[in-house]
């Protein structure tokens, strides 16, 4: 379990909702976030606002109180952990045309989505023999742990599902669709996609993964590995305790037991992933790199490299 003890709060969060106009919205926010000393990244588009914040527990609640003024927010939901050092580097607040990005402009959560389903109440649900279950996360994130018997679309980015499931129709015809992915955000998405191609029986994980993780006792539990989460933290696994995973600072990738003792693993300069991706002069900069965060480290600094970059969560 995350310590109750922890000093930092991490707060996961999404909303879609009618921004009609995100720019007027995104320096108040930003604004806040750095007096209260806040980081992560919050995206905010015209659908609505995602993204996930550390800080002390009343800086938290300082800008959970601004979102929830926000239009359509006041009801949003918000899943919490604790963690004994910052997950992020710096604060970004950045306008989007998605907040979660599918690339489908008239597919609208806010019109028609798929059946909730709680935690308590997912097993039974993906035990079912006419439930097909689909991990709607990008192949890395899957790489690394998912719900036993899960299909894996093996999708490089969410804008590939939709082109995944046009191929995959006829495999779901009369069957229960439960769909999952890391805070739900993007099944908000992916159900109200298949509601809109004309599949029925649509489910998701309310609250994704993250909440499974939290509500659901191992024991009980369908999960297999460890669940992937955007920030430094890298993975989590039962109980929202920190995970075995760290990250390959050339490729952002997940680094497990099996990477970290291949040959092609190099700390901050390669791993099995993008060792034959990347150039020479590229290795060598990321050597540099990695040099000048090690320095910093030692002098109780944070270099820029460090910084984690990946795409939209959840």
């Amino acid at each position: 379990m995350s310590d109750a003890a922890d000093p930092i709060r991490v707060a996961a969060l999404y909303q879609f909702t009618r921004f009609a106009d995100p720019a007027a919205i995104k320096g108040p926010l930003a604004a806040l976030c750095c007096a209260q000393r806040v980081k992560g990244t919050l995206l905010l588009a015209g659908e609505g606002i995602n993204g996930t914040i550390a800080g002390s527990d009343d800086a938290i609640e300082a800008v959970l109180a601004h979102i929830r003024e926000l239009p359509g927010c006041a009801a949003i939901e918000v899943k919490q952990s604790r963690t004994a050092v910052m997950p992020f580097h710096r604060m970004k607040v950045r306008l989007k045309r998605e907040i979660v990005t599918m690339g489908q402009p008239d597919i609208d959560p806010l019109a028609e989505v798929g059946h909730y389903v709680a935690p308590q109440d997912w097993n039974a649900l993906i035990d079912a023999p006419d439930t097909v279950v689909i991990d709607t996360r990008n192949d890395y994130e899957v790489a690394i742990g998912t719900f036993a018997g899960a299909v894996d679309p093996g999708t490089k980015t969410f804008r590939d599902f939709p082109d995944w499931f046009r191929a995959h129709r006829d495999e779901l015809a009369g069957k229960k669709v439960a769909m999952f992915c890391t805070g739900g955000i993007r099944c908000e998405k992916s159900t109200a996609f298949l509601k809109a191609e004309g599949i029925d029986e649509v489910f998701h994980l309310k609250g994704g993964i993250l909440a499974y993780l939290e509500q659901v006792a191992e024991a009980d539990s369908r999960w297999r590995g460890e669940c992937f989460v955007f920030d430094e933290r890298v993975s989590v696994g039962h109980g929202l305790a920190l995970g075995t995973h760290g990250l390959c600072r050339a490729c952002r990738m997940p680094v497990g037991d099996a990477e970290w003792a291949s040959p092609l693993f190099v700390e901050g300069v390669s791993c099995p992933a993008c060792h034959g991706e990347r150039s020479d002069a590229q290795r060598t900069s990321y050597r540099e790199r990695h040099r000048q965060a090690q320095l910093a480290a030692a002098r109780g600094d944070t270099h820029v490299g460090a910084v984690f970059r990946r795409g939209d969560g959840g």
